[in-house]
Formats: C-alpha cells, structure tokens, sequence
C-alpha cells in the first residue's frame, strides 16, 4: 500500500494551497484522512471522508477554510485548503482507513508527507 501526497509549498496568508494523495494497493475501498504535524507539536486531525458515503468531518480550525474531496475512480483525495493562515504551517499527511475517524490511532496506512509554509 502506497499513499502519495503532492502539492505542499510555500504560500503568503491568506493565499491557497491543495494538496493531493493517491493511493495504491488498498484492495478495498477506504475512508481517507488528511493530519497535520508542526514542528514540536503532536500530530492533530484536519479533515476526513467516508469513501462510500463521502461524509466529511473537519477540525474546527480548518472548518470553513479546508473542503475535502475525492475522485474514486482515479484512488485521489484532495485538501482545498483557502485562507491560510500561519498556524496551518505544517507537515500534512494523509492516511487511510476502514472507517472515517478523527483519531490518528485508527488508521492503517500512512503518506510520508508534504509540507505546506505559511508566511505572514
């Protein structure tokens, strides 16, 4: 199982980033999760999505700025991330799972990264 993800930078505040994960190798349909890590903090749930029913499940910090989305067909999830702001900077992952979670714990599988500058 490989998840990939692509489109981390550098972006001003206020500016626009999203970032995209394929995934390879998962014989079954999975939920997908996007998590975060800055540096000397814990890694933190950002967003989520079933993949037979496409809920979604934000963090209240990104509610409203971050949409999550997918294209089954093509095995990619996606973070439209709008009004960054400074403490979005971070290393984002994305993960997968059986069941949409907001609990790092819960998922199988895990992207190396990308990571996404804020400047103010």
């Amino acid at each position: 199982v490989q998840l990939i993800e692509s489109g981390g930078g550098l972006v001003q505040a206020g500016g626009s980033l999203k970032l995209s994960c394929v995934a390879s190798g998962l014989f079954t349909r999975y939920a997908m999760g996007w998590f975060r890590q800055a540096n000397g903090k814990e890694r933190e749930f950002v967003a989520a999505i079933g993949w037979s029913d496409s809920r979604t499940f934000y963090a209240d910090s990104v509610k409203g700025r971050f949409t999550i989305s997918k294209d089954n067909d093509n095995d990619t999830v996606y973070l439209q991330m709008d009004g960054l702001k400074p403490a979005d900077t971070a290393v984002y992952y994305c993960a997968s799972t059986t069941v949409a979670s907001t609990r790092s714990n819960e998922y199988d599988y895990w992207g190396k990264g990308t990571l996404v500058n804020v400047s103010s």
